[in-house]
């Protein structure tokens, strides 16, 4: 097994400052980063194996991959809300956000209750977690019943006007996720996204005619179609 400082000390060997310039242009936070690759970090973790309690030390060692490796071998069965609540705090990067919400936190047992009780919360990042949550439940929990999404168009619709940058452009993305998932739920989303299209505010009648544009497009209503037959 693997040892924190073993770890650490294997990603800063791998530390590309390239990369980490390059990150700082697509709008990531190079606060603390080494430059390592997604696909780099999730061949270390299938080597690590999931480990929870090594998972929350990678965490604290405030290394933005070494936040995003934690993600990839914690174990969603032992997270807590305190847990969750404390990660998404420190959130300062749309990258972390999203690894963290789309890899862990939407497998969560209580993910869907988390994301309806941040998308509430001021705070720019952890509103974009929970529209992320959304977003990734609507991808990745399968058997899910629709009305577990139906609940959340109402926050959709709400939360339109938030101009921040990373908020609506998360909101965008569940609304699109929900209405790709089957043929009820995209009519539904093309209702909300009407409803919204229907605002005078800029941020929401962009969210909406770029989601409408994607969910009315005839490759998504083809697959649908099929999906359906």
């Amino acid at each position: 097994m693997l040892k924190l400082s073993k770890i650490i000390s294997r990603l800063k060997s791998q530390a590309n400052p390239k990369n980490v310039a390059g990150m700082a242009r697509f709008g990531i936070n190079p606060h603390n980063a080494l430059g390592i690759s997604i696909p780099d970090l999730r061949r270390l973790a299938k080597e690590i194996g999931k480990n929870h309690p090594l998972a929350l030390e990678l965490w604290d060692s405030d290394i933005h991959e070494a936040r995003i490796l934690a993600a990839l071998v914690a174990e969603a069965g032992q997270l807590t809300e305190n847990q969750m609540g404390s990660w998404v705090k420190d959130f300062d990067s749309w990258d972390i956000c999203d690894q963290v919400c789309s890899n862990l936190f939407d497998k969560a047992p209580f993910a869907y209750d988390m994301a309806i009780k941040w998308v509430r919360d001021q705070r720019e990042f952890v509103r974009r977690a929970g529209f992320v949550i959304m977003a990734a439940l609507a991808v990745h929990d399968k058997k899910a019943a629709d009305r577990r999404f139906i609940k959340f168009l109402p926050f959709l619709k709400k939360y339109s006007t938030d101009e921040r940058n990373m908020v609506k452009k998360a909101v965008n993305w569940a609304l699109r996720q929900i209405g790709k998932r089957n043929r009820a739920l995209n009519r539904l989303a093309i209702k909300a996204g009407n409803e919204i299209l229907a605002s005078k505010d800029k941020t929401a009648r962009w969210i909406a005619s770029d989601a409408l544009r994607e969910l009315k497009s005839p490759a998504v209503q083809k697959r649908l179609r099929k999906k359906c037959g």
